[in-house]
């Protein structure tokens, strides 16, 4: 694997990030309705931790672990992020993103989650790309439905964000699955 790729689909470009998005990550991460349906943002987004994210994404990439890449639409710009945490080994990855809350509801999430699952199966030969999510949050559902994700179960009371338990949906997809 050489540099992280760029990736089109009919309304998006997925593309590594570059230092000069990190302002724009920071208030859309940071709002409270993105953190809130993530384990891993915090809340409130502090100064200088969007850097610190986009700077470790390259190294990620070059040890085999992680693919992380800005969705991007041509005329907003920056609207989200998607990514692929990476297990060779077991030719396995899971896929995670968000979308900034402006951007919520027109299919963004879904096209770039399309194309970022369909990377993994014909560029990084995976087996199995699952993903996790709130229960709370069925438009996560509603994408990994139509990406063609199977729902596999719920794992109850999994994870802890913000001191309360959280129960999590798990979705799968096989490579001969793929739509």
């Amino acid at each position: 694997m050489r540099k992280l790729p760029t990736l089109e689909t009919d309304r998006l470009v997925l593309r590594p990030f570059l230092l000069s998005d990190a302002t724009v990550v920071q208030r859309l991460a940071g709002d409270r309705a993105v953190a809130d349906t993530t384990l891993t943002i915090p809340h409130a987004y502090v100064d200088g931790l969007a850097e610190q994210w986009i700077v470790g994404h390259e190294g990620a990439w070059t040890r085999h672990e992680m693919a992380v890449l800005a969705v991007t639409e041509p005329e907003s710009g920056l609207v989200g992020a998607i990514s692929l945490r990476i297990e060779l080994a077991q030719q396995r990855a899971e896929l995670g993103y968000w979308i900034g809350v402006p951007f919520w509801g027109i299919g963004y999430a879904t096209e770039a989650a399309r194309a970022m699952v369909a990377f993994g199966f014909q560029k990084l030969g995976l087996h199995r790309v699952y993903a996790q999510h709130f229960t709370r949050n069925p438009s996560s559902a509603r994408v990994m439905t139509k990406i063609g994700m199977r729902h596999e179960g719920i794992l109850r009371e999994h994870f802890f964000r913000w001191g309360q338990p959280e129960d999590v949906a798990v979705w799968g997809l096989l490579r001969h699955e793929l739509p």
